[in-house]
């Protein structure tokens, strides 16, 4: 026999029988690993040559190894945990929808694919909607360190160092133009902006209603952050409008029979619509309508408790954008009560 000559290979002793075997290494952050793959019984045969070559090129089954760390195995891990079902129902919900996001595009690539830069050219991609690109940010540290901390495995955090946005400023309310714009905008943008200022909720939550959550003159709504469904009165311009609409599925902005339209297509239709109108429309958002409905109940001359009533907002958001509200129309509904009483 010849001496071997080709690298990687070596002639273990087993039970007093003699094997040549391909010795393969690779490391795991820091710790090194080796397995040994067996080879044809006689290094001068052609078989020998084919199965060594196979090995070091990759080619060979032996060394096609199922992939492994995962994002998708990662999140299965993470929505198992006891951390994870300790969180609020809405956090979860929140958690949830920003790792569906993740898991769209990535759900069988390794997690050691997104670096950070990938990172962050995804968080200034979505910059326009920066408690998006945070909460992407966000989501991915957590189920990072989770790998690390829980399972063990040997990654780094895209995420570490990155700087996020941040709290923005408050919403700005829109302003009589751009509602009057909504007859020509897309139908699922028009029907999303009438929900969320006809019931004056968060547009998570108006996107997805039901068409059973309106009975007559009263609507059952959800207030997501508190995870609490209550009913309230439905304006008659909203019933109108609802009553105009097709019935496409169970939803009053239907995906199909079944499902609601995602709120990310509904805002994405909804920045084409506002790039149209130019860019004085560029300041508002779909959240500035709920801000507007806050307006327009002060403007009416409602308490801030029916205000609250309505929206289940904070007392202090209710008292900022009511400073907003048309002074005229206040000092005008004012003086009208003041009248009655004398």
């Amino acid at each position: 026999m010849r001496k071997q000559r080709k690298p990687y290979v070596t002639l273990k002793r087993t039970g007093g029988k003699a094997r040549w075997y391909y010795r393969l290494t690779w490391f795991e952050g820091a710790r090194r690993r080796e397995r040994f793959i067996p080879l044809p019984d006689d290094p001068d045969s052609e078989e020998f040559d084919r199965t060594y070559w196979s090995i070091r090129s990759g080619t060979s089954e032996e060394v096609q190894r199922p992939k492994k760390e995962t994002w998708r195995q990662l999140v299965m891990a993470y929505r198992g945990s006891a951390g994870f079902r300790k969180l609020a129902p809405r956090t979860q919900k929140s958690y949830n929808d920003t790792i569906e996001w993740i898991l769209s595009a990535n759900a069988d690539k390794a997690v050691s694919t997104i670096t950070k830069q990938k990172l962050r050219d995804l968080h200034v991609k979505y910059g326009e909607t920066p408690r998006k690109a945070d909460m992407l940010v966000q989501m991915v540290s957590i189920l990072v360190n989770f790998a690390r901390t829980q399972l063990e495995w040997a990654v780094t955090n895209p995420a570490e160092g990155l700087t996020l946005y941040g709290k923005q400023r408050e919403y700005e309310p829109w302003p009589e133009w751009m509602v009057k714009a909504l007859p020509d905008a897309p139908l699922i943008v028009r029907s999303a902006a009438e929900l969320i200022l006809g019931t004056g909720q968060r547009p998570s939550a108006a996107i997805v209603m039901r068409r059973d959550q309106f009975h007559g003159e009263w609507m059952t709504v959800t207030d997501e952050k508190g995870d609490e469904s209550y009913e309230i009165f439905c304006p008659q311009e909203l019933r109108v409008y609802l009553a105009s609409l097709p019935v496409a599925g169970q939803h009053v902005i239907p995906r199909n029979l079944t499902q609601p339209m995602r709120y990310d297509s509904v805002e994405k239709a909804f920045r084409a619509w506002r790039t149209d109108l130019g860019d004085r429309a560029r300041p508002f958002s779909l959240h500035g309508l709920r801000k507007l409905s806050i307006i327009r109940l002060a403007e009416a001359g409602c308490t801030d408790a029916e205000i609250q009533a309505i929206t289940n907002q904070s007392a202090q958001t209710v008292a900022y954008y009511r400073k907003r509200a048309n002074r005229k129309k206040l000092s005008r509904a004012a003086m009208e009560r003041n009248g009655d009483r004398t």
